[in-house]
């Protein structure tokens, strides 16, 4: 095992899905001489050219649209979003071409296409930079929503994103591109929808997937010096979601939390706790607690924005509360 950054992880998978493939192509802002604004394509212009790593104007539905169309006739692209917040701009190739192509034209068109970059917040980047959009993505068939955790996820999970023959949509985040963990040298490819056991408890399960998990171990590790053991499952894609592996873990700990950098209105918590409580409901010892960020666009000021964010005190309380303590 080598340990390596997250970018690094991510420039490593696209790289080697290009060598095998030549109808892939990377096109974004500033991912060709300026080797992508985080360093997340760092060498691939000299590698492979300008005719596939390819840089754009700022015009997220110009080049958008350009990818789905290449799509549709034989390409592979993957976009790169600055931002998934500047992806708003173009949502509507995402949600009303990339999504529904392949149901509107029979089965006649597939639509193999990546749309990557950093979701939710990064420090003090105001309210329209700081959205986590997972679940607005997730609300929509036809439609694939990975949000990774670790460099090892993010290689194997961007692989299999890249090899799928329908609509990706990949979230990374700003604040873990300089994350380091163990990659294997070797080949190989994370399935799509399958969630990963990170912690293995007994007495709660906490559910949580991108940057915002780190704060579920930091919790799990006061937790564990006061006899709690915390199970915790990293859901690393949302569409298709792992309701079996949640499911599971809630009737061995019969208690759940839930944590997600989102506003609570229709976020993934809502679903998840929808499933458990539908299927898995007389397992339950205690009502269920989710924690997300506060119903509101993101404040500005550091101490607001502390405030605004969920952490590992959260976590804690809430584990707390479930276990009546």
């Amino acid at each position: 095992m080598r340990t390596i950054q997250f970018r690094e992880a991510i420039c490593e998978a696209m790289s080697e899905e290009m060598r095998h493939d030549e109808s892939i192509y990377l096109m974004g802002e500033e991912v060709a001489e300026y080797n992508g604004a985080y360093k997340a394509s760092k060498g691939m212009l000299a590698e492979f050219g300008e005719k596939r790593v390819i840089d754009t104007p700022i015009a997220e539905l110009g080049f958008s649209g350009i990818a789905v169309g290449s799509a549709m006739n034989g390409c592979r692209p993957i976009v790169e979003y600055m931002t998934f917040n500047f992806c708003l701009v173009g949502i509507d190739q995402i949600i009303n071409n990339a999504a529904k192509m392949r149901q509107m034209t029979g089965g006649q068109f597939n639509v193999p296409i990546v749309f990557r970059g950093p979701t939710a917040s990064a420090g003090q980047l105001g309210a329209t930079h700081s959205q986590a959009l997972e679940n607005w993505f997730a609300n929509t068939p036809g439609l694939k929503v990975i949000v990774p955790s670790t460099p090892y996820d993010a290689k194997g999970l961007l692989k299999a994103a890249i090899r799928d023959n329908d609509p990706v949509i990949f979230m990374e985040s700003e604040q873990m591109y300089g994350d380091k963990g163990e990659v294997p040298d070797g080949e190989y490819v994370i399935p799509i929808g399958v969630a990963d056991i990170k912690r293995e408890g007994t007495d709660v399960t906490i559910v949580s997937f991108g940057k915002i998990i780190k704060e579920a171990f930091i919790a799990a590790d006061a937790l564990a010096r006061e006899g709690i053991s915390c199970e915790i499952i990293d859901l690393r894609t949302v569409r298709p979601m792992d309701k079996d592996a949640i499911l599971t873990s809630v009737k061995k700990t019969n208690r759940l939390v839930i944590l997600e950098e989102a506003w609570p209105v229709a976020s993934i918590s809502s679903e998840i706790t929808y499933i458990v409580q539908e299927q898995a409901f007389d397992f339950l010892d205690a009502p269920i607690q989710r924690i997300t960020t506060a119903d509101t666009p993101a404040p500005y000021s550091p101490v607001l924005l502390k405030e605004w964010l969920p952490n590992a005190d959260d976590v804690v309380k809430a584990v707390k509360k479930v276990m009546y303590k």
